[in-house]
């Protein structure tokens, strides 16, 4: 009998041979027979073998199907080392909200958006780079005045399609055609801190997106910023969350910068929001890998077109898309934890933190005193 590599399933050639499955957003690492068969898998003749368990695993897993799937694969092209996984695209940096702790300083004379046709030239070189998961964003990228047509081009490609939104433009008739995998929401709180944040009526709002995009078959993960108006709401949203099949809770805490500069009131000291960061559940959205600082397998796109190695590096780009992704993932340094001037046994689980924070905090090689101050009050 021959079997065929599934619809939702792609091979990656990343620093070990893999199979990504982008529905369930699991990666498998093989041994280089494994990832020879399912080569022959994924072409229209199908593969055959004799390993009765491993054909049940990847049976089970959705990875292999006994009917023939003929559909356009990408190319299996060895990527750099480290390979870049994750993208950041924000595609626009128009808002409908004005978030008193978000980072893109107001110049409403300077608003961009990425065309459809860079968009698409991205995607075909990340997909290249044997890419994971592209995270579509903002501003709020509902707001992009030929979203319509991004979104009709997504299915294209191989990779795990992540909506960043706050929740306030994503209606029914958007929801039904929306060609992603997974739609990340802003809740920054319960009614009044959520809303005191972002805007009147906003929390309601973000909910009912949330059930809305659940109930429409959409896998939903939330995004949680720590202030000082929602410390006490923790527990209550955890509770709800859980309730409510949310995918992955991300917490952190703002970085000082772009708007909460001036929004003194909601900012938070590195002592108090240790134990907020305790809160959150999932795998998030990227990664690392032993050894290394955050962020080794990550990299961002502006919607003006610069390229940097996180969207708050913005103001220090390693290029732009014109450079070639490639080109530009080249030119970011990863970062060593034996760089860093952190000094505690929790380095390998804490990844030194955010290094951008710690800059702000005076050194790109310090200590983020946020993430510091979580594993001292464990």
């Amino acid at each position: 009998m021959n079997y065929f590599l599934t619809a939702g399933a792609v091979l990656k050639w990343l620093e070990a041979p893999s199979v990504y499955h982008i529905k369930k957003d699991e990666l498998y690492e093989l041994d280089d027979r494994a990832f020879e068969f399912l080569k022959k898998c994924s072409s229209d003749y199908g593969g055959n073998a004799k390993d009765s368990e491993f054909i049940d695993y990847c049976l089970n897993e959705v990875i292999l199907t006994v009917d023939k799937v003929s559909i356009k694969r990408p190319p299996l092209i060895k990527s750099p080392v480290p390979s870049l996984r994750y993208l950041e695209l924000q595609i626009t940096d128009r808002c409908n909200l004005r978030c008193r702790h978000c980072y893109i300083e107001d110049d409403v004379n300077t608003q961009h958006e990425l065309s459809p046709s860079q968009v698409k030239r991205i995607l075909h070189e990340f997909e290249e780079m044997q890419g994971l998961r592209v995270l579509i964003t903002g501003g709020e990228p509902l707001l992009h005045s030929r979203f319509e047509e991004i979104n009709k081009m997504f299915p294209e490609f191989s990779v795990r399609k992540v909506l960043f939104t706050n929740g306030t433009l994503l209606n029914e008739k958007i929801l039904k055609n929306l060609n992603v995998d997974e739609i990340q929401i802003s809740i920054d709180g319960l009614d009044n801190a959520h809303d005191l944040l972002r805007g009147k009526g906003t929390f309601k709002t973000a909910m009912g997106v949330v059930k809305r995009s659940i109930d429409s078959g959409f896998e939903v993960s939330i995004s949680t910023m720590v202030h000082s108006k929602n410390l006490e709401d923790f527990n209550e949203m955890e509770r709800l969350f859980k309730n409510t099949g949310i995918k992955d809770w991300t917490v952190d805490v703002p970085c000082i910068t772009g708007r909460l500069k001036e929004n003194i009131e909601f900012q938070i000291n590195p002592e108090l929001s240790g134990k907020y960061l305790r809160y959150g559940y999932g795998d998030g959205l990227h990664a690392s890998a032993a050894g290394f600082a955050c962020g080794l397998h990550l990299m961002s796109i502006m919607a003006d077109g610069k390229v940097s190695k996180c969207t708050f590096y913005s103001d220090k780009a390693v290029g732009r898309i014109e450079d070639g992704l490639r080109e530009c993932w080249q030119r970011i340094r990863p970062i060593r934890l034996d760089e860093l001037k952190c000094d505690c046994e929790h380095i390998e689980s804490c990844r030194g933190g955010c290094r951008y924070r710690a800059e702000l905090l005076g050194d790109p090689l310090g200590k983020d005193l946020y993430r510091c101050a979580l594993y001292s009050s464990s």
